[in-house]
C-alpha cells in the first residue's frame, strides 16, 4: 500500500473529469484544507490511538490493533448520535419543541487510494498514512505515526535579555527540524487572567521571532509570550502546538557578572581548538536550606536564590560561553532534565548525567555534537570502587589501618563521571573527559586524597582499556586549594606520607602513606586563580581544569571577574550571579 498523502492526492486527481478545472481546483483546496486525524500505531503494541477534532471537541480513541475497522467506525457514528440526542433533550427541556424523528446515522468511512477500506480489515492495516477518514460531510487526512510533541513546555520565569528555551520532546520527529514562531501579547498581562489563557492570534498577538530560542527584549516586559511550534521530521509535519507563558516577561538584573567574559567567547572555536568549562552551579537542594539562607548566603536577596531565577542566569551564562565541553557539578536531577538539557540542546550540545547515590544532585557533562560523538561512559562511585574493585586493594588495605577514617570514606557518595568522546573532525582521535566533586568538609583533606587516588587509578585503567593514549581533561570542584595534597597529587603525581592533609581531621582519623598517581603530572589549564569560590568568610581556588601538557596546550584562559566586580554585591551568589562558584573557561588546542 502507498504511504504518502502526496501519492494519494495524485491518484485522487486522476479520477477527476479532465474538462472541469474548477472542480479540480476546488477539490484540491478542500483536500489541502483537511483537518488531520493522527494515528499512533507501533508494531508490538496491542493498542493504537486515533486523535481528531470533531464539532469542536477533541476525540482521542484507544483501540486494539487486531480489532476490525468496522467497530471503530461504528463507535464514532454512535458517539455522534448520542451527542445529537443529548442536544435535542436539552432543547426540549428549554421549551424548544423538536420533532420525534430519529436522526439519520452519520456516515463514517475510511478511504485509501480513492477506494473504501473494507470494515473487516484490522485496525493495524486499515489506518494507513495518506488515507482519508470521512465523518458525515467532514474529511480528515490520516497521518500515521506523524511527528508529535510528547512534551512541550515553556519555562515559568521569563527575564528580558535571557534566553527562553522551551522543553520539547518529539516522537517520530527531530527537534532540530521543527518550526517555531514566537508571539508577544498585544496588551500587558494582568495577574487576574487565567494561566495559559490565549487571545486570538491575529488581533491579540504580534509575531516577534521564528527561532527555537527567543531572547525577550525590554519591549517584551509585562507581556506574555506565545510559541507556535510544528513538529517535523525532515519535510514531514505533524500537528502544531501552541504554548502560552504562565506569566509575563520581567525585567532582568541588568549587567551580570559573566557579561564581560562573554566578550571573549562570542563565537564557537574553530578546530583544532576546544573550549572547556568547569562550573559548580550550586544545587537547589543546598541553596534553599535554612543554613544557606541564614548562615552561608544571608547577604543574597531571597528571590535570587530561587531556582527559576537562578536557572535563567545559568542558561544565559553557559550559552554565552559557546563551549565545546562543559563539566558541571551540583546539578539537580530535575534541573538537568527539565532545564539544562533542553536549553543546551538548543545551543548544539548533548549531555550525560551521573547522579549521586542517596542524593538528588550529581555531575553533568555536555559536548558539542558538531565536534564530538559520545563513545562510552565509565562512571563510578569512589567509595564503592575502593571497597569492591581489586585494583584498589592496596589502597584499601592502607586506609583500613584506621577504622574511623575508612568508615568516613566509605560513607561518602562522591562520584567520578568519565566520558570518552571522539573528535568528528579527525575520526579516531579520542579524549577522556573526567568530572568530579570531592568531599566538601574543610577538615577532610585525607578523605579527598583517598578519593583522588581512587579516581586517578580508575582513569588510568579505563584509558588504557578504552582508548590508549587518549588525552585526559580532568574538571571539577576538588574542594582543595593549591596547597592541598590533592593539588600536589595531580600536579606532581606523588604525595609524601608527611603531608599535613593526612592528619587534617585530627589524630583519631590520621593515616600517613605515600600516595602515587598512575597518571603523569597534570597542568592546571587556568593557572591558580586567587579564588573560584567567593563567599562571606572564604575566598579561595577550589575548581580546576587539569590537562596533560604533552597532549594539549592552553590557547586562552577567559579572565575571571575582578575583585571589584565580585564584591559589588558583597559576595556570591548574588542577583547578578547564580552560584557561589565562578566558572572556569579556557581554550585548549591539540598538540600536533
Amino acid at each position: 500500500m502507498l504511504n504518502h498523502l502526496s501519492t494519494a492526492l495524485t491518484l485522487f486527481t486522476r479520477r477527476l473529469p479532465a474538462s472541469s478545472p474548477r472542480t479540480f481546483s476546488g477539490a484540491l483546496r478542500r483536500l489541502c484544507r483537511m483537518e488531520a486525524a493522527v494515528v499512533r500505531c507501533l508494531p508490538g503494541e496491542p493498542k493504537l490511538t486515533i486523535s481528531f477534532c470533531l464539532q469542536g471537541s477533541h476525540k482521542h480513541m484507544l483501540r486494539d490493533q487486531d480489532e476490525p475497522l468496522g467497530k471503530v467506525l461504528a463507535r464514532i457514528s454512535n458517539g455522534i448520535a448520542k451527542n445529537q440526542s443529548k442536544a435535542k433533550k436539552s432543547k426540549k427541556n428549554r421549551g424548544q419543541e423538536q420533532p420525534d424523528e430519529a436522526a439519520e446515522p452519520t456516515v463514517v468511512k475510511l478511504f485509501y487510494d480513492g477506494e473504501e477500506v473494507p470494515e473487516t480489515v484490522l485496525n493495524a492495516e486499515a489506518w494507513q498514512d495518506g488515507s482519508v477518514l470521512q465523518v458525515g460531510d467532514v474529511k480528515y487526512s490520516v497521518q500515521r505515526n506523524a511527528p508529535t510533541f510528547t512534551t512541550a513546555e515553556l519555562p515559568v520565569s521569563l527575564l528580558a535579555g535571557f534566553p527562553v528555551c522551551p522543553k520539547l520532546e518529539v516522537e517520530f520527529g527531530n527537534v532540530q527540524d521543527c518550526e517555531f514562531t514566537w508571539f508577544r501579547e498585544n496588551c500587558p498581562h494582568t495577574r487576574s487572567e487565567a494561566p495559559g489563557e490565549t487571545s486570538d492570534q491575529d488581533s491579540g498577538w504580534t509575531q516577534v521571532g521564528c527561532e527555537r530560542v527567543y531572547i525577550p527584549s525590554n519591549q517584551d516586559i509585562s507581556f506574555r509570550l506565545k510559541l507556535s511550534c510544528t513538529p517535523k521530521d525532515g519535510s514531514r509535519s505533524g500537528p502544531a502546538k501552541e504554548l502560552v507563558s504562565v506569566g509575563a516577561v520581567e525585567a532582568g538584573p541588568g549587567v551580570c557578572l559573566f557579561d564581560n567574559r562573554h566578550a571573549f567567547t562570542a563565537k564557537v572555536t574553530d578546530w583544532p581548538t576546544v573550549r572547556v568549562v568547569s562550573y559548580n552551579i550550586l544545587a537547589d537542594i543546598y541553596a534553599q536550606t535554612d543554613l544557606s539562607k541564614t548562615v552561608l548566603y544571608p547577604y543574597c536577596a531571597p528571590y535570587a536564590l530561587q531556582l527559576d531565577y537562578r536557572q535563567n542566569l545559568i542558561k544565559k551564562e553557559l550559552a554565552g560561553y559557546n563551549s565545546d565541553i562543559i563539566c558541571l557539578q551540583e546539578v539537580d536531577k530535575g534541573v538537568y532534565v527539565d532545564s539544562l538539557t533542553p536549553a543546551l540542546d538548543a545551543f548544539g550540545l548533548n549531555g550525560v548525567f551521573k547522579v549521586k547515590e542517596k542524593q538528588h544532585e550529581g555531575l553533568a557533562t555536555f559536548y558539542r555534537r558538531s565536534k564530538f560523538r559520545l563513545l562510552s561512559s565509565h562512571d563510578i562511585m569512589l567509595s564503592e570502587a575502593l571497597s569492591s574493585d581489586p585494583m584498589h586493594a592496596e589502597l584499601l588495605e592502607k586506609v583500613s589501618a584506621n577504622g574511623a577514617l575508612k568508615n568516613k570514606i566509605l560513607q561518602r557518595s562522591t562520584s567520578l563521571q568519565v566520558t570518552f568522546l571522539e573528535d568528528l573532525n579527525k575520526p579516531g582521535r579520542k579524549v577522556c573527559v573526567a568530572n568530579t566533586h570531592l568531599y566538601w568538609h574543610p577538615k577532610g583533606g585525607n578523605v579527598r586524597l583517598v578519593q583522588m587516588g581512587v579516581a586517578l587509578k580508575h582513569l588510568s585503567h579505563v584509558i588504557s582499556e578504552v582508548a590508549p593514549g587518549a588525552p585526559l581533561v580532568f574538571c571539577g570542584d576538588f574542594n582543595s586549594t593549591p596547597s592541598a595534597g590533592v593539588f600536589q597529587l595531580l600536579s606532581e603525581a606523588v604525595v609524601p606520607p608527611q603531608h599535613a592533609d593526612w592528619s587534617s581531621s585530627g589524630p583519631g582519623e590520621s593515616c600517613s602513606m605515600e600516595l602515587l598517581s598512575d597518571i603523569p603530572p597534570l597542568l592546571s589549564a587556568c593557572g591558580l586563580p586567587a579564588y573560584t569560590n567567593y563567599v562571606r568568610g572564604f575566598q579561595g581556588c577550589l575548581d580546576y581544569i587539569f590537562i596533560q601538557p604533552d597532549c594539549m596546550q592552553v590557547e586562552q584562559v577567559i579572565p575571571l571577574p575582578s575583585l571589584e566586580e565580585v564584591t559589588t554585591y558583597e559576595a556570591l551568589p548574588s542577583v547578578a550571579h547564580p552560584s557561589d562558584h565562578i566558572a572556569l573557561v579556557c581554550d585548549l588546542r591539540w598538540n600536533p
